[in-house]
This record gives structure tokens, sequence and C-alpha cells, in this order.
């Protein structure tokens, strides 16, 4: 594993051990049934490298936006931010 690699592997266990915990609400893929998109992206950068798992990260973020609308058709109270992606994406309902 790279210095790149290990930098951002440890950014991801730093927002799992020291945010996540404390913001209150959980991943809408993780409500959903899914896996979390910080473990599904820690668990990609382990197996293919920070660079490798850029489209991992942006197909969980795309899935976890879909889990998100689900849980709102489903009438599920569901609010918060989508986990660690660069831009946070708020949603409340």
């Amino acid at each position: 594993m790279g210095l790149l690699d290990t930098a951002v592997l440890s950014l991801v266990e730093s927002y799992r051990t020291n945010l996540s915990p404390r913001k209150g609400w959980r991943c809408a893929s993780g409500v959903a049934g899914g896996g979390t998109c910080s473990t599904v992206i820690r668990d990609a950068i382990k197996d293919r490298g920070a660079v490798a798992s850029a489209g991992v990260a942006a197909r969980q973020f795309a899935s976890c936006a879909a889990a998100a609308r689900a849980l709102h058709q489903s009438e599920a109270r569901v609010e918060g931010v989508c986990c660690c992606g660069p831009i946070p994406i708020p949603f409340r309902f």
C-alpha cells in the first residue's frame, strides 16, 4: 500500500471512529440493508488502492442516494448528510 492509499485510508478510518458515531444518523445505504459508504470505500481502498477505488466510491454514493430515495418513498424518517464524500450532500425526508 502506497503513501496515498495509507493517507486516504487513515482519513476514512478517522471518519468512522471520530465523526460517524457522533453525527446522529446512519448512512442511508446501511439503513436500507447494504454496506455503509465508509465500509464499502474502506474495503475497496484496502483491496485496490485509493485511486482505483474512485469508481467504487462514485457507485457507492449513487447507491446511497438511491437508498435515501427508497427510504423516503417508504415514508421512513431519514435525515443527515451522505457519509464521507468530498462534498456533503444533505438530505431530509
